[in-house]
């Protein structure tokens, strides 16, 4: 008779533990202990591994040749641009993203445009044939060498990928599959592990590339063990909004490319359509002659893009002013409110302040501190900054406004969307070669009190 006991296991690095613990003892996360139940009855049969010497095989490093790399193509630029030059052969990528963002619908794309010599088998464990058929219809998906496979036994999955041997294996979902040999149930620790190493094996053995699909709990992170993260090549996440068009695709880490790249899509009634010109798409519907906006320049990977910063300060009803920052650091914009009361006479101490970015992005990068600060000044002023100015740089404590790599592909972006001003790190200044050479204004600001007079006070 099988005898089933409680394990508990950390779902950040998968310490498995008798007892609960508030603070798991391996990697000291506090709850993160998540019970599972476990079939403790011995096997009736012990399995002896036998090594076999034939299997195995040692080459020296000077002899790979990295020129074979291989990778597919998926029809999207700014989908190759993440991956980094295309998808991998033999690599393993896990793609999260919240529910209804296109995750699986950005995978069934790509199937239309990868190369038709490629034998694709698409897994799906959520939705019926009848349903991927519908939906590849309305996607205009049409490829002879798409395959679909309902089911959710990894057993029977992976004996299918070993026979068919397929060229690409897309899984829909990592938390839909099960391994009937274990009492867990699907979508737990220990089933999502063992799926995932289960794709892991396949993909290096048989030299097939594997796309995973990863559902995301209610804090953002990809549900599921941390490990599962790093045992995977790369790991992407689709950001966006349900209630706007755009999504954002960013790598969180790729093995094969750099992490620091962004793709930007729309989503249309024929599926996701990529923005190749993504400043433009941020700038979209910007007001003008309105206080409290300013335009940045921030780098994502090698790719300058435009985007509008919009700041608000109102008499706070409150004994405490209120902050909130959407897009940005909460505590970068903290920073910037102390420097310009202490460095440029300002003063928020009485006044509630908002900072937006428009159009779902990120700002993490130090040169979006000179739009935000111009564009808090604007708003307390009610003084709008000149539509033609665009500024970036990094604040420093003592107010001096601090050099940002890639200036010059900053400029040439602000230049060719027709802004005609553009307000610098003074330092940046210095080091442009042929400043004459550009069809733009470029001024160059020491500290921030400088800067805000450039882009406020002279517009």
């Amino acid at each position: 008779m099988s005898k089933i006991k409680s394990v508990y296991v950390c779902s950040e690095c998968g310490y498995e533990s008798a007892k609960w613990n508030g603070i798991c003892p391996s990697c000291g996360q506090g709850n993160t202990m998540v019970e599972e139940m476990r079939d403790s009855t011995p096997k009736s049969k012990s399995v002896t591994l036998k090594f076999n010497s034939s299997h195995v095989s040692q080459v020296s490093m000077d002899s790979i040749d990295i020129n074979e790399e291989t990778r597919y193509h998926t029809g999207f630029n700014e989908l190759d641009r993440v991956f980094g030059g295309g998808i991998v052969k033999g690599s393993l990528s896990l793609l999260g993203g919240t529910p209804g963002i296109g995750k699986s619908t950005l995978l069934l794309q790509i199937c239309n445009y990868l190369d038709k010599n490629l034998k694709i088998l698409y897994v799906s464990g959520e939705e019926s044939k009848r349903q991927i058929k519908m939906r590849a219809s309305r996607l205009g998906v049409h490829n002879e060498n798409l395959f679909i496979m309902t089911e959710t036994d990894i057993n029977l999955i992976s004996a299918e990928i070993e026979f068919t041997h397929p060229d690409i294996v897309i899984i829909d979902s990592i938390q839909t599959m099960n391994n009937k040999n274990s009492n867990s149930f699907p979508g737990s620790i220990s089933q999502v592990k063992e799926c995932a190493n289960v794709f892991l094996k396949l993909s290096k053995s048989l030299d097939i590339t594997v796309m995973v699909i990863g559902h995301v709990n209610k804090d953002g992170a990809i549900a599921g063990p941390k490990v599962l993260e790093h045992m995977v090549d790369a790991v992407f996440y689709f950001e966006g909004d349900n209630q706007t068009s755009y999504r954002i695709l960013r790598a969180v880490k790729n093995r094969h490319g750099s992490t620091n790249e962004i793709g930007v899509f729309r989503m249309e009634n024929e599926g996701l359509q990529e923005v190749e010109n993504p400043s433009a798409m941020m700038l979209a519907g910007k007001p003008e002659g309105v206080s409290g906006i300013c335009v940045a320049c921030v780098m994502e990977g090698s790719r300058p893009i435009l985007t509008e910063v919009q700041g608000l300060v109102t008499s706070t009803s409150f004994g405490n002013p209120r902050r909130m920052s959407t897009g940005f650091d909460y505590n970068r914009m903290s920073l910037i409110l102390a420097v310009l009361e202490k460095r440029a006479g300002y003063f928020f101490s009485s006044m509630d302040a908002y900072i937006n970015v428009v159009g779902g992005l990120k700002l993490d990068e130090p040169a979006a501190d000179l739009a935000v600060a111009v564009a808090l000044v604007s708003s307390l002023k009610d003084k709008a900054v000149d539509d033609n100015v665009v500024a970036f740089g990094e604040i420093g404590l003592a107010g001096e406004i601090r050099a940002v790599p890639n200036c010059e592909m900053r400029i040439r972006e602000a230049q060719r969307l027709g802004f005609k001003r553009c307000v610098i790190p003074y330092y940046n200044y210095k080091s442009i070669n042929n400043i004459n050479n550009y069809d733009i204004e470029i001024i160059g600001a020491k500290n921030i009190r400088g800067a805000i007079n450039e882009s406020i006070e002279s517009s």
